[in-house]
């Protein structure tokens, strides 16, 4: 799981200094022009990459997907979040509705949650057997073994915040208006679910860290410092070269041929 260390992850985090925003941005906007320069990489070489994300509520995943794809191509980095499976979909091999979604040649996916629903949420609050549980995580190894022999470059992170600063974001989203739709009632039954979530993400790890396909643990507390380090680290894993940008010039444009319009353009207000 990347950086191992001797103990099992914390539920307390390593205190340190709050990034500044300016010290953040000139930082993430570095990392974004390398992220570039991945992109086109990835589409010259013709490169399957498939990123994972998970994590508890809270965590700060969609925050640094958000950063990741900022200033790409959503044509090439593409995000995956699913709903709910349907009913057609829950009478599939439960991979199916995931391996659809996986990079062609050129692309970028990044899963916004993925097949390791069944290790966490499913198993916590009931949504599949023990026997199912059980089956995925033997399975989960060797379809992930199918997907890198198939020559996608396939990364998983787990973003790993403590019960205290999970708290603070869920109330945060209860109080701010524009961040309530985060809220979902699963987020509600889950709150107070925790050491079931810790067994299952040790479970998880325990069967599905591989030679092949391990996992990267990053401490999201600091939710600028996560984004930066995993863009970092995402960066390192992923051999890439600054391929040569061709110069362009805007050429020269006449304007003021066309006859004024008599149109009637209906103007938005200008409140600002």
């Amino acid at each position: 799981m990347g950086k191992k260390n001797s103990g099992k992850a914390s539920d307390t985090a390593m205190k340190v200094a709050p990034l500044d925003n300016k010290e953040y941005e000139k930082a993430l906007r570095r990392l974004h022009v390398d992220l570039v320069k991945l992109q086109r990489w990835v589409v010259h070489k013709g490169l399957k990459v498939c990123i994972v994300f998970e994590g508890r509520d809270g965590a700060g995943k969609g925050g640094t997907i958000k950063a990741i794809t900022e200033r790409v191509s959503p044509r090439i980095f593409r995000v995956v979040a699913l709903p709910s499976p349907t009913e057609r979909e829950k009478s599939q091999l439960y991979f199916q509705r995931y391996i659809k979604h996986l990079p062609a040649a050129g692309e970028i996916v990044i899963f916004d949650r993925s097949w390791y629903n069944r290790a966490g949420v499913e198993r916590v609050m009931g949504f599949c057997t023990p026997e199912e549980v059980q089956k995925f995580l033997e399975g989960a190894p060797m379809v992930e073994r199918g997907m890198v022999e198939s020559g996608i470059i396939l990364l998983k992170y787990w973003l790993e915040v403590t019960p205290q600063e999970q708290e603070r974001r869920l109330r945060d989203r209860i109080d701010d208006g524009r961040k309530i739709w985060k809220l979902s009632p699963m987020d509600i039954k889950s709150f107070n679910r925790w050491d079931d979530y810790t067994e299952a993400r040790d479970a998880m790890f325990a069967a599905t860290d591989t030679a092949w396909a391990p996992w990267f643990v990053a401490r999201s507390e600091d939710k600028k410092r996560v984004r930066l380090n995993i863009i970092t680290h995402l960066l390192s894993q992923i051999p890439y070269e600054s391929l040569p940008v061709e110069h362009v010039t805007l050429p020269k444009r006449k304007i003021g041929k066309v006859k004024a319009t008599n149109f009637p353009f209906r103007f938005i207000a200008e409140k600002y």
